[in-house]
């Protein structure tokens, strides 16, 4: 086991409406994004593109896929407590991430942030 790698995988928690949207997408942006979420969870690199997204906030990354129609996206926030926060997925077919998105991944960080402080007084 490597230095990152945990005994134990890491808790998902799906914010909002993530699950749904990530189980509308095509199989094999599935299948590509739940690999990527298990190497993640196993304290692994995952195999989808990647990117941080620190104008968003610390921690937040995004995952890729795409396929002939269009760009998938799944939003993160690394592992805090031994669980990986997914906070929002979308699809995608420009450049630039909708303001729509990137508000939506801004409240959901916000309230996961505020859970967070609430569980640790």
């Amino acid at each position: 086991m490597t230095k990152t790698e945990r005994s134990q995988p890491a808790d998902i928690s799906w914010e909002g409406n993530s699950k749904e949207v990530l189980s509308s997408f095509p199989s094999d942006i599935k299948t590509a994004f739940g690999f990527s979420l298990r190497q993640i969870q196993n304290g692994r690199l995952p195999v989808c593109d990647k990117r941080p997204l620190p104008s968003i906030g610390k921690g937040v990354w995004e995952l890729k896929e795409g396929d002939e129609r269009t760009w998938y996206r799944l939003v993160y926030l690394t592992v805090i407590d031994n669980t990986v926060y997914i906070l929002h997925c979308f699809e995608k077919d420009s450049r630039k991430t909708d303001s729509r998105d990137r508000e939506l991944i801004s409240s959901r960080l916000g309230m996961v942030k505020q859970r967070l402080r609430e569980l640790r007084k």
